[in-house]
């Protein structure tokens, strides 16, 4: 197949036919433009998200008369950029207006106005997403450069690169996502262009929009060759402190590099793998919780003798998470579940297989709850990003999966005090009062170590309250 024609995706195909016939019918043209065309040509893995931009027309005229057509929903719009989405099956169309936009010097909205093909394209990000194609697979360049460069890996933006990002800053996070995700270098013009637009990415561009970013490239195959890029543009210094504050911080003992050299090398490890035992929201909590697990070290580090410490760096790290991800506005979910891998990660490094009683192995599992799988992952690529021996490493924590499964995990995370406060009150004629609750995690340690059972144990929490009246004082 030449190069400057793509095969659609069966799906897509019917899609494009339908959305260029309405939009003829109204005088418009409208292509598929972007990732789509991009990964078509680099064949690679298919997303169910095609852009759409329409000329001599409007894309969200077009989006509702194809919405009307395949009998879908109406389509979500957005006046001001002039867009719409249309869901059609498993299908994600957004439609948009052929458009230039631009950014006045305080604002964090972009000016809107229609526009040609060809100022659509010089105006987008990078050549290879300027790239178009109609329903038949012919491939418009129309900045002749996007298939060249796509031939070369090579990222360079249509107009000067300083002027691309000045326009629209958050292109120099997207810089360094698109060339890690895509394996591709940047051209010589885009560093210095991401140096210069910095300050105006902070000023400019919503925290939303940097930290959907950051989501994608933590989420990408080389999460922590993203980290490094960043890195070395500048952006980390700015966007994660935190994160930048851990490089040239020296360990030892099985550590053989720095904090941040350590923590990227965990986090490439991450992806290195499918893990279809882990749901896919805990993903990211376990990405960033790889990123941060070691980001109370510099401010924990200290010397003693040849040896060097980090005391209380889980706690100190899961806050300095907590203060960072909050910043970026990440989801409390993703915040909380990424702090508690920081605050719980030394845990099982620390598992001794004969000195670990069943009750510290069930106060693990119940500490870590749904995110056990997470920490145990986070586990293994933190002993692996270091010199710890690779048998011992895998002999422990292979030791301590075969544990959780013989106190049984899921009866575990389910546990509850196996008598109400009611009965309690009943029992001893007493009121309500803090008693109860001391009574309560009294009762709940004791099934941790199994004087009680995790289920049907009321009869036996009985018994072990009349053998510890001084619960009752």
């Amino acid at each position: 197949m030449p190069r400057d024609v793509i095969q659609h995706l069966p799906e897509v195909a019917s899609i494009l036919a339908l959305v260029e016939a309405e939009a003829a019918r109204t005088s418009a043209r409208a292509l598929a433009v972007g990732g789509y065309v991009r990964d078509r040509l680099l064949d690679r893995p298919p997303t169910n998200e095609v852009d759409i931009v329409v000329s001599g027309g409007s894309g969200p005229g077009v989006a509702a008369a194809v919405a009307s057509r395949l009998g879908a929903r109406e389509p979500v719009v957005f006046e001001r950029f002039g867009t719409a989405q249309v869901i059609a099956g498993e299908i994600v169309l957004e439609f948009v207006t052929a458009r230039a936009e631009s950014y006045a010097s305080d604002s964090r909205k972009p000016e809107v106005r229609p526009a040609s093909l060809e100022e659509d394209a010089v105006r987008r990000d990078f050549t290879v997403n300027a790239l178009m194609a109609g329903a038949d697979g012919e491939v418009l360049d129309l900045t002749g450069m996007g298939l060249a460069d796509l031939d070369a890996r090579l990222l360079r933006t249509p107009l000067p690169a300083r002027e691309t990002f000045l326009e629209d800053p958050l292109r120099a996070v997207r810089a360094v996502r698109f060339a890690v995700t895509l394996g591709f270098e940047m051209h010589p013009d885009i560093p210095p262009a991401i140096a210069a637009s910095i300050d105006r990415l902070q000023q400019v561009v919503s925290v939303e929009r940097v930290s959907e970013e950051l989501r994608r490239l933590l989420l990408s195959d080389h999460p922590g060759t993203g980290i490094r890029r960043l890195r070395e543009t500048g952006l980390l210094e700015r966007l994660m402190p935190e994160v930048e504050d851990m490089g040239g911080v020296e360990q030892t003992g099985f550590h053989n590099l720095d904090v941040l050299a350590h923590t990227l090398s965990a986090l490439d490890m991450v992806a290195e793998r499918p893990l279809p035992h882990l749901p896919p929201a805990d993903e990211l909590v376990l990405r960033l919780g790889v990123l941060t697990h070691d980001i109370g070290k510099p401010s924990t580090r200290a010397e003693d003798g040849e040896r060097v410490t980090f005391l209380g760096h889980p706690d100190v790290g899961a806050r300095l998470a907590i203060q960072m991800l909050r910043s970026l506005r990440f989801s409390n979910e993703v915040i909380e579940g990424a702090a508690q891998l920081v605050r719980l990660h030394m845990r099982p490094i620390g598992y001794d297989p004969g000195g670990w009683s069943d009750g510290a192995v069930r106060r693990l599992v119940r500490d870590s709850g749904e995110l056990l799988p997470a920490l145990l992952e986070l586990t293994r690529v933190d002993m692996k990003a270091s010199e710890y021996p690779v048998a011992e490493a895998e002999a422990k924590l292979g030791d301590l999966r075969r544990r959780i499964v013989e106190v049984d995990a899921e009866a575990v995370r389910r546990a509850r005090p196996p008598l109400s406060g009611r009965q309690l009150m009943e029992r001893y004629g007493r009121e309500p009062g803090p008693w109860i609750g001391t009574v309560h995690e009294a009762l709940l340690e004791a099934v941790m170590d199994g004087d009680i059972p995790t289920t049907d144990g009321e009869g036996e929490a009985w018994r072990y309250l009349d053998a510890h009246p001084e619960l009752l004082a």
